[in-house]
């Protein structure tokens, strides 16, 4: 029995083949039609331009400033990039690979929540450095947060936000769980945990149990380290992001969180149950409109940026997310593909069968770095210029030009209704107070 290009899970052979055809910079078109069913409800098409513009289709995107009122703001251009994968889930060689390919495609790299590991800044790239709900990397003994850690770790020139995680998409309301069998003495020794057990984060962080102590976080960690601060969660509902806005313009615009990432309850992860997996958390599909929305009622759209993860794998993905809102495009598994992730589901096992998510030396020797960091830098590069083939033909020069207007949803009776219709722009706006 054999299924078809389009019908396996959590990707599909079609979505697969795409991403692998990308990373090897092979050619990405084919003959005869589709094989996707385009009437299906929920699939989204974009509207082309009767007359689009001349010329090619490379993009150049202009950089976007991310935390104005940081010691060192960052500018950033490309608007797809490596989400959080932490050392310890992804092998050494893995991440060896991810760094070089994200210096030469110009994109970041997120470490995931654990700690700042020598392979992420081989390769000279852009660095998000996450801070976990155990604090891996810069926690105390008893869990809390380490000044000295987490300044030293800043003080490289290439970590250049940082990142505080509530939550993701594969376990709402559970801390990240690395195998014992993966805890190796290196892993042991970043994390700052014993070797050989089971690491398991707490639900939460220990010092942010509301709204006013998120903020307090995100003010002392901008003010320790001078870099762009935000948060990453996954969204039940958007009232406490109502709540963080309101206080935001009660202690002042300059204490805004810098960014938000919104992990969709769709994202991966290496180890989680499969209720939580499956059954908690909004879609990103649900949660992009809502916090773009939210932000722009109150006015903080400008000042606070929007990434989003969340299965965004191929152009078409990557441009849906633009055209609702996001600044920028995180994936995971998408640059796991790039390095011959063959969807084993074997990522909690430590038995990986390519070498990308197992801290097995001998499984680890399939994965060559130098031929796999071409992949992870041709992935990003073949994203973002088909994503431009899209913009162009919908009408406009740069991705995120892109609209709710350029994007139409499949509905129950097989008929398309516009994005901007399903999910309407806000019609009251608080005055924006910053760029």
């Amino acid at each position: 029995m054999y299924s078809s290009d389009r019908e396996e899970l959590p990707f599909n052979r079609a979505q697969r083949v795409w991403v692998y055809r990308a990373a090897g910079n092979a050619e990405n078109t084919n003959a005869f039609g589709s094989t996707r069913d385009l009437r299906a409800e929920g699939v989204p098409f974009f509207v082309n331009a009767a007359f689009p513009a001349l010329g090619d289709h490379r993009v150049k995107p202009r950089p976007i400033r991310i935390g104005p009122y940081a010691r060192e703001p960052y500018d950033h251009a490309a608007f797809f990039n490596i989400s959080a994968m932490s050392f310890g889930a992804l092998s050494a060689p893995a991440v060896r690979a991810l760094s070089i390919g994200a210096a030469k495609a110009g994109i970041w790299l997120d470490t995931g929540e654990g700690g700042l590991a020598p392979y992420h800044l081989e390769g000279g790239c852009d660095i998000v450095f996450e801070i976990g709900t155990a604090k891996y990397g810069v926690r105390t003994p008893d869990g809390r947060l380490d000044d000295a850690k987490l300044q030293a770790i800043c003080a490289h020139k290439q970590v250049r936000m940082v990142s505080i995680k509530l939550g993701q998409g594969a376990k709402p309301g559970m801390g990240g769980l690395l195998p014992g069998a993966k805890v190796t003495e290196e892993i042991a020794a970043i994390r700052g945990i014993p070797m050989g057990e089971d690491s398991q984060s707490p639900n939460r962080h220990l010092d942010i149990a509301n709204v006013a102590e998120l903020m307090d976080a995100i003010t002392h960690i901008r003010g320790l380290t001078g870099k762009p601060v935000g948060f990453k969660a996954v969204f039940g509902g958007l009232a406490w992001i109502e709540q963080l806005c309101d206080e935001v313009h009660r202690r002042g615009i300059e204490s805004a969180p810098d960014f938000i990432i919104v992990d969709g309850s769709e994202g991966g992860t290496g180890a989680a149950p499969q209720t939580l997996m499956e059954e908690v958390g909004l879609p990103l599909h649900e949660a992009l409109p809502a916090l773009v929305d939210t932000l722009i009622v109150k006015g903080l759209r400008q000042r606070i940026k929007v990434i989003c993860a969340g299965r965004r794998i191929t152009a078409y993905d990557v441009a849906w997310a633009l055209s609702v809102g996001t600044d920028f495009v995180n994936s995971a598994r998408g640059f796991m593909l790039a390095l011959g992730c063959i969807q084993s589901l074997q990522c909690n096992r430590n038995t990986c069968p390519t070498g990308i998510t197992t801290q097995n030396p001998k499984l680890q020797r399939g994965l060559v770095v130098t031929d796999k960091s071409e992949k992870v830098y041709h992935y990003a590069t073949n994203v973002m210029r088909e994503v431009g083939i899209i913009a162009h033909s919908c009408g406009v020069d740069d991705p995120r030009q892109l609209d709710r207007s350029h994007c139409r949803v499949v509905g129950d009776d097989g008929v398309s209704i516009p994005l901007e219709k399903l999910f309407p722009y806000p019609a009251k706006v608080r005055k924006v107070e910053s760029a």
